[in-house]
């Protein structure tokens, strides 16, 4: 069931301090779509045993057919920020409207993650914690640098690490923590000093 209505995502249109372009972004087969899926299903627009198998922001035939993301999609969700999240938010700016922009993960089509962060807040950056940093990976948070925005990073596929690889809890750890510091080499090249510090840090 969809936790928000039209009128209230038109009311949030008037108040662009209350609104929030996300793109998602990663190398090829990372689950970029899958997390998108995850996060549309969170917001009430598909079924959350849909997500994934889903896959609602590959709207082209050929996207469906190949099970590849080809052009960048947006869509809209609301978001309510609850008090034990920020608690000295005002009531009236809880309420939030976030465009999430799924973009391609394959190197041909490199220009639509450049167009969708050029219209982007911030970067959610998907790394699988198996293959780690990829060449695409590189591209894509060369590509938010250089429009000056900031990457979050999002380890994913972390049942693979327990289900294939069978690593214990410790193992696991230093597999992110290296996959961490590999992302940390690539914004240390590519960084704008005007961004300050935007590496990302395991123990914080």
């Amino acid at each position: 069931m969809v936790n928000f209505t039209v009128d209230e995502v038109r009311a949030l249109m008037d108040y662009p301090e209350q609104i929030r372009n996300m793109s998602v972004i990663a190398h090829v087969d990372h689950g970029k779509s899958t997390l998108s899926d995850s996060l549309v299903g969170a917001a009430g627009i598909i079924k959350m045993e849909d997500a994934g198998d889903k896959r609602i922001m590959d709207t082209r035939a050929d996207e469906i057919a190949r099970g590849i993301t080809i052009k960048s999609t947006a869509i809209s969700m609301h978001y309510h920020v609850p008090p034990e999240i920020i608690a000295d938010l005002p009531d009236d700016k809880r309420d939030f409207l976030i465009n999430l922009i799924d973009s391609p993960g394959h190197v041909d089509f490199s220009s639509e993650v450049t167009a969708a962060l050029r219209v982007t807040d911030g970067a959610l950056v998907v790394v699988d914690c198996v293959e780690g940093v990829c060449v695409q990976t590189e591209t894509v948070l060369r590509q938010a640098l250089t429009e000056r925005i900031r990457p979050v990073v999002f380890i994913n596929k972390v049942d693979r690490a327990i289900l294939e690889l069978q690593l214990d809890p410790e193992e696991a750890y230093q597999g992110f923590v290296k996959t961490l510091q590999n992302v940390n080499v690539v914004i240390s090249t590519y960084n704008d000093p005007v961004m300050g510090d935007v590496q990302v840090y395991p123990e914080k």
